[in-house]
């Protein structure tokens, strides 16, 4: 096992899409990323915010439920994770027990990045020892940011103080903290994808589910700009049901 994390490690370093993957399978692309879970306790909104150099960030890494919780799923991620971490957040379990649960039947665990937001209680994190550096998190009262193949620890700081000092709903905080991530040097490797996830009950389209924004850049040059606009289009689109809050 310790052969072949290194191995897979050795490869993650050397090349932007060598890796491993759900399961920890090689040839899988590393979902070398930062992101945030968040939740803004005067709307009920839950979200997840990530940018990443790899295709299609947004069907691996975001996942939520409202009135459950948020879960991001990053590194060599299993995306496993997701449903079940919600399934278990469902259950009443908190984000500390979902988080040593999910990790402790995980054997690829070491190359693992997670965390866990519930709709009530700090959030909780996860960083393998085997994630490439810079690898790490913050945890805050309402949210938690985190990263793997970063330029540095200013990445996650330049997150945290963003979206704490920042005002508007919760996407326009999350995606502020995008931006200071990028700012502060990002994913080493460079840019590509980024996905912005928002659930409340109630405030899908027509009010029928929960899925207020899911947007998703694939493949951009600047992503996380694009997905401002996108935001920004939404925002016009589909505005936020007027007795659901501010």
């Amino acid at each position: 096992m310790r052969k072949r994390n290194l191995l897979l490690l050795l490869l993650g370093s050397l090349l932007p899409g060598a890796g491993a993957g759900d399961g920890g399978k090689p040839g899988m692309p590393v979902v070398a990323t930062f992101s945030m879970v968040a939740r803004d306790p005067a709307t009920g909104e839950l979200g997840v915010a990530v940018q990443s150099r790899v295709l299609g960030v947004g069907s691996i890494v975001p996942w939520a439920r409202a009135g459950v919780g948020a879960v991001a799923t990053q590194s060599y991620a299993n995306t496993a994770y997701g449903p079940e971490g919600l399934r278990k957040l469902g259950e009443g379990k908190s984000a500390e027990e979902v988080v040593a649960g999910l990790t402790g039947a995980d054997s690829e665990k070491a190359v693992r990045q997670l965390a866990v937001l519930g709709v009530g209680g700090k959030p909780a994190v996860f960083t393998g020892s085997g994630c490439l550096a810079w690898a790490g998190a913050k945890v805050g009262e309402h949210y938690a940011v985190q990263g793997n193949i970063l330029a540095g620890e200013a990445v996650v700081e330049g997150m945290a103080k963003a979206f704490e000092e920042g005002s508007g709903t919760l996407a326009e905080r999350m995606l502020a903290a995008l931006e200071a991530g990028q700012k502060a040097g990002g994913d080493r490797r460079g840019m590509q994808s980024a996905a912005l996830l928002v659930v409340r009950e109630g405030w899908g389209y027509g009010g029928q589910n929960d899925r207020y924004m899911d947007l998703r850049v694939e493949d951009h040059a600047a992503p996380i700009a694009e997905l401002r606009r996108l935001h920004d289009l939404h925002r016009k689109t589909f505005p936020r049901p007027k007795a659901a809050g501010k």
